[in-house]
This record gives structure tokens, sequence and C-alpha cells, in this order.
């Protein structure tokens, strides 16, 4: 049933905008960037082991051919991606840098025609529109200074391609057998020892010196990296990488929803009406019409 797929990537969204109250919480113990990057991907592989061990001990195994599809992941994916998002914000207002992380979708259907042999449909393109569209008026655009460097510039379409090439390289590893399961392990594995490299053991101390970081620290890892990915990933088995990457723009909206509860951030008119594009995007994806694409 095609509708599970699109209900597991519509839930990988959401999931993830809880990112940004995460970042500011575990920010506020003390964590940097390449901290949290490190903290969450390593409870994630815990509880990816975990659930290994207890289901499927025959998905540790992978064949060191198809090493460079988990380091594409790891490293180019989860660890990359947010070095470029969060340097990028250093350089430009976050509304911008959030703009610029939302080209993804745009890379994953332009990468998936030739690698995937994935159509290039009206209503694929009408959808990634209404997405970014709508991605940029969450984000709000027109606030904040405005100024954009070059350097700003190429981190945040880096962060954006980065984003996009979990999609691709997922596709390879699905393409070749392997689980979600399998997938994300490694994925959590590679990115983990990355930023652990960057950024040092120093994350343990500050996540290890009270009760309450340490339960921040293991829900950013279910929340945002384990139950997500691993939704993203089995939403890819039954849908093509570009419409999964468009409905996964539910992302800002659901961060603009926790802004409003938890930081008491009222949305705008802009936000508001961002929101309905984005959903409008979705909602024309799922619509079933008499010659079906595929």
């Amino acid at each position: 049933m095609k509708n599970k797929y699109t209900l597991f990537v519509i839930l990988a969204g959401s999931l993830w905008g809880f990112m940004g109250f995460f970042r500011r919480t575990l920010d506020s113990i003390g964590l940097s960037a390449m901290g949290v990057i490190a903290v969450r991907c390593l409870f994630a592989l815990i509880l990816f082991g975990v659930l290994m061990l207890a289901t499927d001990r025959e998905a540790f195994k992978i064949k060191m051919k198809d090493l460079w599809v988990f380091v594409g992941c790891g490293v180019l994916s989860l660890l990359v991606f947010g070095w470029c998002y969060f340097k990028a914000m250093d350089h430009m207002s976050l509304s911008t840098a959030a703009i610029l992380l939302y080209t993804a979708p745009c890379f994953v259907i332009l990468m998936s025609v030739p690698l995937f042999k994935e159509k290039l449909t009206a209503r694929k393109l009408v959808a990634m529109a209404l997405a970014f569209v709508g991605c940029c008026l969450v984000s709000g655009i027109g606030s904040g200074d405005g100024h954009i460097t070059l350097v700003g510039l190429m981190l945040g379409l880096g962060s954006g391609l980065c984003y996009a090439l979990y999609s691709i390289f997922s596709r390879f590893a699905i393409n070749r057998g392997y689980s979600t399961y399998t997938i994300n392990f490694y994925s959590c594995l590679l990115a983990s020892i990355g930023a652990l490299i960057i950024d040092g053991p120093q994350c343990f101390s500050l996540t290890f010196a009270s009760g309450t970081n340490l339960f921040y620290a293991a829900a950013t890892g279910l929340v945002t990296c384990f139950l997500p990915y691993m939704l993203y990933t089995k939403g890819l088995l039954g849908l093509e990488n570009g419409k999964a990457s468009i409905m996964a723009s539910i992302e800002p909206v659901v961060a603009t929803l926790v802004g409003f509860v938890i930081y008491n951030e009222n949305p705008t008119v802009m936000s508001l009406a961002g929101i309905v594009f984005v959903l409008s995007a979705i909602v024309l994806l799922n619509i079933k019409s008499k010659k079906a694409e595929h």
C-alpha cells in the first residue's frame, strides 16, 4: 500500500521539525554544532544496533565494495550537511540559511533523473515549486538583514546538496539489497566518528554532567535521528526520491508550529501562507491521476 510510504516520509519530516528545539536546548548546555551531531548520531547508532541485534544480526554484514555508499550517507550527508548548515548560519540570517537548505528537493530530482531514470513530470515540478515557495515563506523570506556573502551562499547551497545526497546514497544502498537498519547503522557510525574527530570527546562530559543533559541528548538521538531516518529510508522503499524529498518539506511547517507552542513565536500571515503552499505540494503529489505517474 503506497499510502504507508507517504506517511513514513511525512512523519520523518515532521520529526526533523524538532531539530531547532533540540539544537537550542543542547546549545544552552554548551554543546557545539559538531557536538550535537556527535551525540544525536551516537544515540541513534546505539538504538539501531540494539534493534539489529534483536531482530536481524545478518544486517550487520556489508560488502567492502559497497562501503562508498555508507560513506556517502554518513559522512557527506549526515556530517557535512550539518557542518555546512550550521556554518551557513554564521554568514547570513537563519531564514536565508533555511531557504538555501530547502533547495534539496531540486538537487534530488535533478540527480535522480539520470541516476535512477525517474521521470521529470509536470506534477513533480509544480509540487517542487510549491514546496520551495512555501519553505521560503515559512522561513520568513525578507526578514533579517538579507545580506549574503559568497562563502555563506556556497555553504547554504552545500547544505542543500548534502541534505539531498542522503536520498541518493540511500537509493544506491537499497538497490544493492541493504535494509533500512543497515543503511542507518553504518551512516550513524561514520557520522559519529567524523564528528568526534572534529569536535573531540568534550561532548561526553557535557552530556553526562546531569540527568537532564543526558535526557535531552538521548531524546535528540531518538526524535531527530533514529526515528526520522528509519522512517524516511522505509519511505524510499515505495516512493521515488524526488517525491519523498518534496514531501519531507513538511519539516519547516512543524518547526514553525514547535516555535509557536514552545517558544510563543506567533506565526505571521506569510508563514501561514507558506504552510498552505507546502501542504498543497504534498496533496498534489498524492492525488491519483487517470494516468499514474511513476
